[in-house]
């Protein structure tokens, strides 16, 4: 018969902690509403935002990618996560087709079509 609250194995009283039983880290964050920051997006969120870190602490990037290098301002910041907005430094290491200006492609195309008249006078 019990009357009080209820006990777990250890004695210790049920005091509702949840899923995970742990609680958020207490202590000051890293980031702060309103300032701005320099990161590098290393992964994607399921809801496709970028995700940063500044001493570990997880910042949800609106609209950044994956390899990319920004400055953040941070919107919002939680005991768990902050969100942050870009405000500019967008840079990412571009893949082969984005790096070939205007000038490379012709430059490519005149040397191919050079090369083909050399083997017509060899033949």
């Amino acid at each position: 018969m019990s009357y009080g609250r209820s006990r777990d194995s250890r004695g210790n009283g049920n005091r509702g902690l949840g899923f995970g039983g742990g609680r958020p880290p207490m202590g000051p964050k890293p980031v702060e509403v309103g300032k701005e920051y320099d990161v590098e997006v290393t992964e994607l969120s399921r809801r496709g935002d970028g995700v940063a870190k500044v001493q570990g602490f997880v910042i949800f990037v609106q609209g950044a990618k994956v390899g990319q290098k920004v400055k953040i301002k941070v919107d919002r910041v939680g005991p768990r996560f902050a969100s942050a907005s870009v405000v500019g430094g967008a840079t990412s290491s571009p893949a082969p087709s984005e790096g070939m200006t205007e000038q490379t492609a012709s430059e490519e195309s005149s040397e191919s079509s050079g090369d083909s008249g050399a083997a017509d006078e060899q033949a």
